[in-house]
């Protein structure tokens, strides 16, 4: 929480979450205006954004009060006339803080991400971690081939068992059992030979003969590669949070005190995001199978955003249609042992394997092992949590599975609020949408009647809903698209 001029006898509050261009847009203003100001952060606790959604009837940030009286938003803000915003300076300036303002919480709660938020990460270091360093000082990796092949870094089986037994003291049987464990744990991965079966390591001439390269050694671009996660595996949708939290920090930090530009130059540097990328390297080996719905989604929204700053970080933010095409079928993070772009995560993972946009065919085929993890279907509400990196997409933010479809929900109100999302003329009887909705039909029922039901239906109650319903009961509604917004948040 924060306070600035605590000498006036009122105050303005302004409920806002971490990273939010917004929210940081009204505070400027207000400092400019010299009014004390308390910043709440609702982004972490649930229950305080139940009540400010009773207290406003809106699921946008920030939302600003100046003693008791409710502005609205970074918009309202900047629209009131002159005359207005200085009776409401005078008000907090000269009047007492009204018993009948909105109450400040005892305490801000956050996720408890232990300490990585501040780059302070801390695992249990797995008991094979120092098994693989001394094989990578063993003589044993070097280059194979197999019939016209060449494979570089790769040892087979026969030579990973002789040496187990030589340098480890391993019996043979004990021997098998760790090269077994190596490759279940994705300490390895299979370059040739054996079906490419995680159980492929047992007695036998196929095991034998069989070419194996440590993970970092695969060749992928995935930025979380070269190294290998030394750490006893993590919780998915613990790790995911910590990530998202950590990068979410880091994003605001370089967020410039107007909310309008990111200094992604400044993050690349900071000593905060190479402690980032160590965890990020831990997404190697997280155990994906098992995962609920509830989990996949919070797993997967969160990795998503902070993915794609990682990938402008990395790469550079993209500026033309070609760039963003390459962008988001390019840049990926290895997780469980597979390589997932953003376009994997998004339409693979989180819409049930569906066809993306520009794309010809879906991003998982019937054999691929990834198709495991998808949504049996795909889920509408993902459209609003997950952030491109552009100033048109929704505000980023964190998700856990406890509370993920309330949040999800939270998130399509607050997108429908703004006029970036939905505008309605009732005088026209038109109705213009977010571009999303064009892009992605398929997913809200197909046909413009079912998307306007879909839209109403996920509108929080307002002004804007009564007038969807008036123009819905009028009949004969007219849908077009908004312009997207593409230009890149980035400073340089």
């Amino acid at each position: 929480m924060d306070e600035s001029e605590s000498s006036a006898p009122g105050r303005v509050t302004v409920y806002s979450i971490q990273g939010c261009p917004h929210c940081l847009q009204a505070k400027a203003t207000l400092r400019r205006l010299g009014v004390p100001v308390h910043d709440v952060d609702v982004g972490s606790d649930s229950e305080l954004r139940v009540k400010l959604k009773e207290l406003t009837g809106r699921s946008t940030v920030p939302q600003i009060f100046f003693n008791n009286v409710h502005v609205g938003g970074n918009d309202d803000l900047l629209k009131l006339a002159p005359e207005e915003l200085q009776r409401l300076v005078t008000l907090v300036k000269e009047e007492p803080f009204p018993a009948d303002a909105p109450p400040l919480p005892d305490k801000n709660p956050s996720v408890d991400t232990g300490g990585a938020t501040d780059g302070e990460f801390k695992c249990e270091r797995d008991e094979l971690a120092d098994l693989i360093e001394d094989l990578k000082h063993g003589g044993v990796i070097g280059s194979h081939r197999r019939g016209l092949t060449l494979y570089k870094k790769s040892f087979s089986g026969s030579q990973l068992v002789d040496w187990l037994q030589k340098e480890k003291g391993m019996d043979r049987a004990e021997a098998f059992k760790t090269g077994q464990a190596l490759l279940q744990k994705k300490y390895m991965v299979i370059a040739r030979g054996c079906g490419k079966k995680d159980g492929c390591f047992g007695e036998g001439k196929d095991t034998m003969d069989t070419l194996y390269r440590l993970l970092e050694d695969d060749f992928h671009s995935a930025l979380n590669t070269g190294q290998t996660a030394t750490c006893s595996p993590i919780q998915a949708a613990e790790l995911a949070l910590l990530l998202r939290e950590m990068i979410l920090k880091l994003f605001s930090e370089h967020l410039s005190a107007d909310g309008k530009s990111v200094d992604y130059k400044g993050m690349s540097v900071n000593p905060v995001f190479e402690r980032y990328c160590d965890l990020a390297i831990q997404l190697q080996r997280v155990e994906l199978l098992s995962l609920s719905r509830e989990e996949k989604l919070a797993f997967f929204i969160n990795i998503y955003n902070a993915l794609v700053i990682h990938g402008y970080l990395r790469l550079g933010a993209p500026t033309n249609m070609w760039q963003r095409y390459r962008f988001f079928n390019y840049v990926s993070y290895f997780i469980g042992g597979e390589v997932f772009t953003l376009q994997d995560i998004e339409n693979g993972v989180l819409r049930g394997n569906r066809k993306g946009v520009a794309q010809l065919r879906r991003p998982f085929s019937n054999t691929d092992p990834r198709l495991q993890v998808a949504l049996p279907d795909a889920e509408p509400l993902i459209h609003f949590a997950l952030n491109c990196g552009a100033k048109g997409c929704p505000p980023i933010k964190a998700y856990t599975p406890e509370d993920i479809d309330s949040q999800l929900r939270t998130a399509a109100e607050a997108f429908l609020e703004n006029d970036d999302g939905c505008v309605v003329n009732s005088g026209k009887g038109e109705v213009r949408l977010s571009q999303i909705f064009k892009w992605y039909k398929a997913d809200f029922g197909g046909t413009d009647e079912k998307l306007l039901k879909w839209v109403l239906d996920h509108m929080g109650d307002s002004p804007k809903k009564s007038s969807l319903q008036g123009v819905l009961s009028a009949g004969k509604t007219k849908v077009s698209f908004l312009p997207y917004d593409w230009s890149s948040n980035s400073s340089h």
